[in-house]
């Protein structure tokens, strides 16, 4: 799959199939996760993997948005790292490309995936922190999702009346 194919056909999945995921996917799906660009090269990001199912369940009570984690089998939370940024909180947008990254990278391994936010949700934050025991400088910022989807395809979402050209 192509990088404009693996954009254009890529969709948020939220129901798996009950079937694990490779080591060797999930491996590929770090990489490009810490391929995305980031201000002054600093590549501010941690990323705890989930896959132990006892802990995927208890995601939930965490996030309101992650209840997919229940049939899910695997989730990587993405979190900025304050101590490894350069230019202050510009870990926020490297760790939205970092995402953004995984989720085109699980669609093109034939794989589904949901960004689930974390940050700034200072109580899903919080939870993330305590339940994965988080040290003080790293920061939830989102958890990814990922499994085999049980579920189709996407409707188009370009919109012309959204494009601007030269002024408003």
């Amino acid at each position: 799959m192509d990088a404009l194919e693996a954009i254009y056909t890529r969709k948020s999945v939220r129901k798996f199939e009950d079937r694990d995921i490779p080591e060797e996917l999930a491996g590929k799906i770090l990489k490009a996760g810490m391929s995305a660009p980031s201000a002054g090269n600093a590549q501010p990001w941690q990323f705890i993997v989930i896959s132990e199912r006892k802990m995927l369940d208890k995601i939930p009570d965490v996030s309101p948005y992650a209840e997919c984690t229940a049939k899910a089998p695997l989730a990587i939370l993405v979190c900025g790292d304050k101590k490894l940024e350069k230019h202050k909180d510009y870990w926020i947008q490297d760790c939205a490309a970092a995402s953004q990254n995984m989720l085109l990278a699980a669609h093109a391994l034939g794989l589904g995936a949901v960004w689930t936010g974390a940050y700034p949700m200072e109580n899903t934050m919080e939870g993330y922190r305590v339940l994965l025991k988080l040290p003080e400088h790293i920061v939830p910022f989102s958890l990814v999702v990922i499994g085999y989807p049980a579920e189709g395809g996407r409707k188009e979402r370009y919109i012309e009346e959204r494009v601007h050209h030269g002024k408003w």
